[in-house]
């Protein structure tokens, strides 16, 4: 069975949220390096946190406004992330920055991936469900999805029998 919108985002996020979190307890726990220069850490954390706050809503409602209606969900071929791929999608991002900037940058990716995964799952998965419930619509992900373009999506209405 084809997975909603709304479960992706729940399992998708919590997955990147779990990796960043994993990696941020390892880089805190393992490297002296990633404990330098705190406040600038917290501050650029602070940011993206503003940022996802501001963006993450948005992108929910443009998804939702710009869904087209479709027949069944069988008909949907926007192929998720597959969840095992977050903790080497953390980990190879996490080292490409690290590695030539320290491991306190890395602790800065980690981090960024932590609150990113909890907007997904939390922030964007409400207001997602909220909308269906308003819609009587069931939304799926459609092919095409870019990360700074979104997912599009498409929706099923509600069968009132």
């Amino acid at each position: 069975m084809t997975p909603t919108y709304r479960e992706r985002l729940r399992a998708e996020g919590l997955s990147l949220a779990g990796s960043g979190a994993l990696g941020t307890v390892l880089l805190l726990a393992l490297s002296p390096q990633a404990r330098r220069w705190p406040l600038n850490t917290a501050g650029q954390l602070a940011v993206v946190a503003a940022l996802l706050l501001y963006l993450s809503p948005r992108g929910a409602r443009k998804g939702t406004g710009e869904a087209r209606e479709i027949e069944h969900p069988g008909e949907t071929t926007g192929e998720p992330t597959p969840l095992w791929q977050m903790p080497s999608i953390v980990a190879s991002l996490t080292l490409s920055v690290s590695l030539p900037a320290g491991w306190d940058a890395g602790l800065r990716v980690t981090g960024g991936t932590l609150l990113v995964g909890l907007a997904q799952a939390v922030l964007m998965e409400r207001m997602v469900r909220a909308e269906e419930e308003a819609s009587g619509r069931t939304f799926y992900r459609m092919p095409g999805s870019r990360i700074l373009r979104g997912t599009p999506l498409g929706y099923v209405r509600a069968r009132r029998d």
